[in-house]
């Protein structure tokens, strides 16, 4: 089985998901997703299969959230996801993806021992 992180090496729960991962026998591929940030349909996909909205994968408390009036709760799915794409910095990390169409955020980093 191979697993993915949507990594950011600078977040402290983005590196002791990775060394969760590494001392528990995954490799992942790691994708550092602010210089590789996920298509459109990677992004929908994760969103599915964690049971979120848009919003619910947000980092409210980034700059990009306030200065872009993303609170506004009228905004759609799309212009959420839109959003997203344009500062992937909004998207919550880390997220592990196994190739068996598993996923789990990394919020507690522990989470994660559940899909793999």
């Amino acid at each position: 089985m191979s697993t993915k992180i949507y990594h950011n090496p600078r977040c402290s729960k983005s590196r002791q998901t990775l060394q969760l991962l590494e001392e528990n026998g995954v490799k992942p591929e790691i994708i550092e997703y602010l210089k590789t940030p996920p298509s459109r349909d990677e992004l929908k996909s994760i969103l599915e299969a964690l049971n979120m909205s848009p919003r619910d994968l947000m980092r409210k408390g980034e700059s990009e959230y306030k200065d872009n009036n993303l609170a506004d709760e009228s905004l759609s799915y799309d212009q959420l996801i839109d959003a997203m794409l344009e500062y992937p910095k909004l998207i919550e990390r880390p997220i592990v993806v196994t190739s068996d169409n598993k996923f789990a955020l990394g919020r507690p980093p522990e989470s994660v021992l559940e899909i793999i």
